[in-house]
């Protein structure tokens, strides 16, 4: 476990992976709370599995984009610490299963060694930053999002104010009007425009999935370029002020928006203006690394089975606005493609692409930049892989989370069902394999990892109770998502709740009418047209659950009689805090804003000293049982209960010493003078509670 300490090149990724290490220990050593290591090693990409003793590890990957050498590289390390198995995600990160939490440190020092990073992969912290697949390759985009999607990565990377939000946040780009990234359930999402031969934004703000999805409002028509890092660390600091952190149901920026409405965020936002570092953050596109294809001589090659070539051209290359050039589809089943497969493909992409893959929002891969002259070769050597079925991005294409297989709160199976529908499609309904029309989605509980409420088709993992208390696997329908671009979106209906084992009897039924009475519209219109008890009433009958078998009550991909189990969801980095974790962390926190400050960068050494404060007044209120929803409660309330009621003395009040974060810019003199505010009110916290036990 020493190896990775002296060749990790970076001292910042190195002190990250020893502080990771040190905490195992601690926790091995029950010297840390498990709530509270949790909530860190969730925000270096160690997740929790539904089975005991191991964890999953998600691998941040922005944008999608991932090389040849990293590909590469994460092989190496799921064949070393885990079971040679690569989960594709929703998000567009990699996630490996079965980890030895003690590995974990020198498992991330082997991904930095290529520049790969767990950190903030998972926790309340900015997520992965995801792009359409096609950016820089979309035919219709008006410019390249991938230097504008990789610079707000790195920009809030490891960045103060977003390391302990009350909750998750999440943001996409979207290469064009087609909306691909799907802008409108996003916290933040950015649709690429130009207006006045000036590259921008339109901005959507406080989208989201989940038991309660809402549709995003336009923030702006269109914004620069440069102002998108400052817009998002203002809405970064609105969020972590004001944002709900008791009720995890409610601790999403939509909720905050629905709250406090569109103009009162706003308002929020203008008085961060002053905290926020820059006005304007320049992105230099032009020092985005250039594509390098690469030039090996042309292999002649001759397809025997054209009937099937032509099926997978039609439904798998996606075309490019390079000229001479075209991307590949891969169709990658659930997601989930294994070690052996993927070092091929990344030595066959090194060799005859430019060494680049893009991985999808539906849990599919995209190789780029490949010679049209290149696809009868590319189509063969894919052939020797498993990798050219038809249907990238069609019907057949169905996208699923991983459910009861490995998510804690998984309630029913996802990925068997929806491997039981996709025999369906290919076996019954063959022209769908071409149809790009309709989206099928399913996740295996209410927070839509497999986006199902935004599908034309969705699925929801559940459970039902018989009248003699028998519980079995189910599934919600619901029908009538979809995007219709430009930040427009529909969210699903619930019509239905079945037993999971006539799911394949709601599918067959849905797309019979479709092909009877969808008279040439989109699914999404047909639906609208037909209007949702139209569909009630054909799938009504398949919510009797009066003359249940044995079958339903087994559920897919088991052999076993279904028991509803639930552990703890980790999707939120739940945190439960002691008072003495609580100002041992308000030390930490003192301690890093000391070392930023040291480092020249003074607004983050402002956040620090801040949340060292807010940190240390909730301990304060949490030994008095009072609720510390939000950072400005928190705030409010501990002028309230100690400094009016006289019983800590400062000079003014907790507020006023506090939000001097927006009421000065981020200057070296003020950096100074602030971060010994919060060293002093420490110290008073300290004494006055050291005072309060001896008391007692």
């Amino acid at each position: 476990m020493q190896s990775f300490r002296t060749e990790i090149e970076n001292p910042v990724v190195e002190k990250d992976i020893l502080e990771l290490e040190r905490k195992i220990h601690e926790f091995n050593d029950g010297k840390l709370d498990e709530e509270k290591f949790r909530s860190l090693r969730l925000a270096r990409g160690v997740y929790g599995q539904r089975q005991q003793g191991v964890q999953m590890i998600r691998i941040k990957l922005p944008y999608g984009k991932v090389t040849s050498t990293q590909l590469k590289r994460i092989c190496d390390v799921s064949d070393e610490y885990s079971t040679g198995r690569l989960h594709i995600t929703t998000r567009q990160d990699i996630q490996i299963h079965y980890v030895d939490l003690n590995r974990t440190p020198e498992l991330w020092a082997e991904l930095e060694r290529d520049d790969v990073t767990l950190r903030e992969a998972c926790g309340n912290t900015v997520r992965n930053v995801t792009a359409s697949e096609t950016a820089g390759i979309d035919v219709n985009e008006p410019f390249d999002v991938s230097p504008y999607a990789d610079a707000l990565f790195r920009y809030f990377l490891r960045n103060p104010i977003s390391q302990e939000m009350g909750r998750k946040f999440k943001v996409s780009f979207s290469a064009s009007d087609a909306d691909t990234g799907l802008s409108y359930m996003h916290d933040l999402g950015f649709i690429a425009k130009i207006q006045d031969g000036v590259k921008g934004f339109k901005v959507m703000l406080g989208g989201g999935l989940g038991s309660q999805p809402r549709h995003a409002d336009v923030l702006f028509e269109f914004l620069s370029s440069n102002r998108i890092i400052p817009l998002m660390d203002g809405v970064v600091r609105v969020f972590d002020r004001y944002g709900e952190r008791k009720s995890r149901a409610k601790a999403r920026m939509k909720f905050l928006i629905k709250d406090v409405g569109l103009e009162g965020f706003k308002a929020l936002l203008a008085q961060e203006q002053k905290a926020v570092p820059n006005a304007t953050v320049a992105i230099d596109a032009q020092a985005y690394p250039k594509i390098k294809v690469a030039e090996a001589p042309v292999p002649s090659v001759q397809v025997s089975n054209e009937k099937a070539f032509e099926l997978w051209k039609r439904t798998n290359i996606v075309p490019q606005k390079q000229a001479g050039f075209v991307a590949i589809g891969i169709k990658v089943l659930l997601g989930d493609f294994y070690t052996d497969k993927a070092r091929s493909l990344a030595d066959l992409v090194q060799k005859y692409a430019a060494g680049e893959l893009r991985l999808s929002l539906r849990q599919n891969i995209l190789i780029p930049h490949i010679k049209e002259e290149l696809v009868p070769f590319f189509y063969l050597e894919l052939e020797k892989l498993g990798f050219v079925e038809a249907g990238y991005n069609t019907a057949l294409d169905i996208t699923a989370c991983p459910g009861t297989d490995t998510c804690n709160l998984g309630i029913a199976s996802s990925t068997g069902i929806a491997e039981e529908l996709e025999r369906i499609i290919k076996a019954d309904y063959p022209q769908y394999v071409s149809n790009s029309d309709v989206v099928i989605k399913i996740s295996g509980c209410m927070n839509a990892c497999g986006q199902h409420n935004m599908a034309n088709i969705g699925f929801q993992g559940m459970s039902i109770r018989t009248k003699d208390k028998l519980i079995a696997p189910a599934l919600q329908v619901l029908l009538g998502g979809g995007n219709m671009g430009n930040g427009e979106g529909r969210f699903a209906d619930k019509v239905v709740k079945i037993p999971s084992k006539r799911g394949p009897q709601a599918l067959r039924l849905i797309l019979d009418d479709f092909d009877k009475n969808g008279n040439g519209l989109s699914y999404a219109d047909y639906y609208q047209e037909k209007g949702e008890h139209y569909f009630y009433d054909f799938l009504k009958p398949l919510t009797d659950i009066a003359h249940l078998t044995q079958e339903d009550f087994i559920d897919w991909g088991s052999d076993k009689r279904y028991e509803k189990a639930i552990g703890i969801g980790e999707c939120a980095g739940v945190v439960i805090d002691l008072i003495a974790t609580l100002l041992y962390e308000s030390e930490e926190k003192i301690q890093k804003a000391l070392e930023a400050h040291a480092e020249g960068k003074w607004a983050a050494s402002i956040y620090y000293a801040y949340t060292s404060m807010v940190n240390t007044a909730k301990a304060m209120l949490t030994a008095e049982k009072t609720k510390v929803n939000t950072h400005a409660s928190i705030i409010k309330d501990f002028d309230e209960k100690f400094v009016k009621e006289g019983r800590l003395k400062l000079d003014g009040s907790f507020e006023n010493l506090v939000l001097q974060l927006n009421q000065n810019e981020p200057t070296e003199a003020f950096s100074k003078s602030y971060l010994e505010d919060a060293k002093a009110f420490l110290q008073n916290i300290e004494a006055f509670r050291n005072q309060e036990l001896q008391e007692a």
